[in-house]
């Protein structure tokens, strides 16, 4: 029985130094392998003004539907956010009915210059045949005039006969003279009548293909096309132009933005304003390209500061960024920050922002050591949202970017360390 005990006890003393030797050994390796650890750097420190903001482009153009144009409904419309060149088709309409009317303005034209050309020839030939019956009137005139001359050869009567003869003659001439007046007064008014009619039937053609070219719409530059809301079922239920959509005269269809002119609007807080100026550099960071830096410069800073929709409300200023040489992966309206550079740091010791922390009101970091993790004061030169500049501190240490637990970080913890190895 006794022998049973000891037998029993003795199993309970080495599990229980087993389980105290995981423990420990547990701690070790958490405290050697389980915090994760960033190199002390040496180089440039960049002291920065970090904010939010957009892409947008200084220069845009917008695309409407043309004016005094019925029936505009869209029949094919560049896709959504596609690149554009100067001179390409970027919407057409429906033409059908224009061509319709194309057709049947031109057959009335047709139409009103062959009565035209009908009314000029008849007006020649009343002419012609005016002229001939004047002349023969004329003739009338001198035959009668020679009669009368020849009065004393005549008897009495023959003589009378001679006068009443010319004075009928030259009746019959201003007769005649009339009638050629009148006949030339209708044939202008006729024909002056019917040229209006054929300057206004070929005033219906010209509108009507002036109207089929402007349902061919075509970019004005080369960028990327953006649909604008369709707004005629009210600003609710508004979405983008898309086809079979019925337009207006005068609505913006879509607006192409100058991708050469794009730049990076931020907002800037009150308490940033006067660190910043223009002619800093900036770097572009986007939510939708993590990968991509775009180097720029700010251009302008805003003079008056801009109220929020939120509440509170908050005051920001508006900064806007150059982009020399814009990737062609950039479209306006993506987001991101912009890192205004306010300062430069030559060969400065810096570390993680998360490596800091805070003891007795103190900046420290954890150096980490083969025993555990030291705290080591340190001051502060320049922060950022990323980094941390920092004196006391030799480059290619390791420090520790979360804070590690009390037996961690005391001296005997790290003895006992020692001692186990």
């Amino acid at each position: 029985m006794k022998l049973k005990r000891l037998l029993k006890w003795a199993g309970a003393l080495l599990f229980s130094a087993t389980a105290v030797v995981a423990v420990l050994r547990l701690r070790e390796v958490r405290a050697a392998t389980a915090l994760p650890t960033a190199q002390v750097r040496q180089g440039e420190f960049l002291v920065i003004t970090r904010c939010r903001g957009e892409l947008r482009a200084r220069r845009s153009v917008s695309i409407t539907a043309p004016q005094n144009v019925p029936d505009l409904r869209i029949v094919w419309l560049a896709p959504q956010n596609s690149l554009v060149k100067e001179g390409d088709v970027v919407i057409r309409f429906d033409q059908s009915s224009a061509k319709q009317q194309l057709q049947e303005k031109e057959a009335a034209q047709r139409q009103a210059q062959a009565t035209l050309d009908q009314a000029v020839a008849e007006a020649r030939i009343t002419a012609e045949a005016d002229r001939l019956a004047l002349s023969a009137a004329k003739y009338a005139v001198e035959k009668a005039k020679l009669e009368v001359s020849r009065q004393e050869l005549l008897s009495v009567l023959d003589a009378e006969t001679a006068k009443v003869n010319l004075e009928s003659a030259q009746q019959q001439e201003n007769t005649q003279k009339a009638t050629v007046g009148l006949h030339e007064a209708s044939a202008k008014s006729k024909t002056s009548s019917l040229t209006r009619v054929l300057e206004q039937a070929q005033y219906e053609v010209d509108l009507t293909k002036s109207r089929l070219a402007k349902m061919e719409v075509r970019s004005p530059l080369s960028g990327v096309i953006v649909c604008q809301p369709n707004y005629s079922q009210g600003w609710m239920n508004a979405k983008p132009f898309k086809v079979g959509d019925q337009a207006w005269p005068g609505a913006t269809i879509a607006v192409i933005p100058d991708l050469g002119t794009l730049e990076m609007e931020g907002k800037v807080e009150e308490i940033d304003r006067g660190r910043i100026e223009a002619g800093n550099d900036v770097k572009i960071r986007l939510d939708s390209l993590p990968e991509l830096t775009v180097p720029g410069k700010l251009a302008e800073m805003s003079t008056m500061a801009q109220v929020s929709f939120d509440w509170p409300p908050s005051y920001s200023f508006r900064a806007y960024a150059k982009i020399d040489k814009p990737d062609t992966r950039l479209r306006p309206e993506m987001n991101g920050s912009m890192d205004v550079i306010v300062n430069r740091l030559k060969d400065a010791i810096s570390v993680p922002a998360k490596a800091v922390f805070t003891k007795d009101g103190k900046p420290i970091v954890y150096l980490a050591s083969a025993g555990g993790y030291r705290p080591h004061e340190v001051e502060v030169l320049a922060r950022n949202p990323d980094e941390v500049a920092l004196k006391g501190l030799a480059a290619g240490s390791e420090v520790t970017l979360v804070e590690p637990e009390a037996d961690e970080t005391s001296p005997a913890a790290g003895a006992k360390k020692e001692a186990k190895k």
